[in-house]
């Protein structure tokens, strides 16, 4: 499985930004993917997730009705669209694959993409 994410960039507070992940062929289709953060000197945190069974997300609830996971199948990509942007989303967002598990903890996660920068101005 290999992930790339893409789409980070420079954005002013309230702005909006949407990340991409591809993945390598039938990975959406087969596996759960998460997005995770990771500012600097902190933990790394959960953001969203979705599994392929059913297409059920699952939110940090910091990120909700903010942020949206979406994916399509045919382009074997998944998205983050993040809206009403904060400085403290400020991080680097990286996507992960499991082959079930579509929770918060990151460990569980076998596959990662190598992150994209998202940097929020005040």
């Amino acid at each position: 499985v290999q992930l790339q994410a893409s789409g980070g960039g420079l954005v002013q507070a309230g702005g909006s930004l949407r990340l991409s992940c591809a993945a390598s062929e039938r990975t959406v289709t087969t596996y759960s993917m998460g997005w995770f953060r990771q500012a600097p000197g902190k933990e790394r945190e959960f953001v969203a997730a979705i599994t392929w069974i059913d297409g059920s997300t699952n939110y940090a609830d910091s990120m909700k009705g903010r942020f949206t996971l979406s994916r399509d199948n045919a382009k074997n990509t998944v998205y983050l669209q993040m809206n009403s942007l904060k400085p403290e989303d400020t991080a680097v967002y990286y996507c992960a694959a499991h082959r079930f598990y579509y929770g918060s903890s990151w460990p569980d996660y076998d596959y990662w993409g190598q992150g994209t920068l998202v940097t929020v101005s005040s």
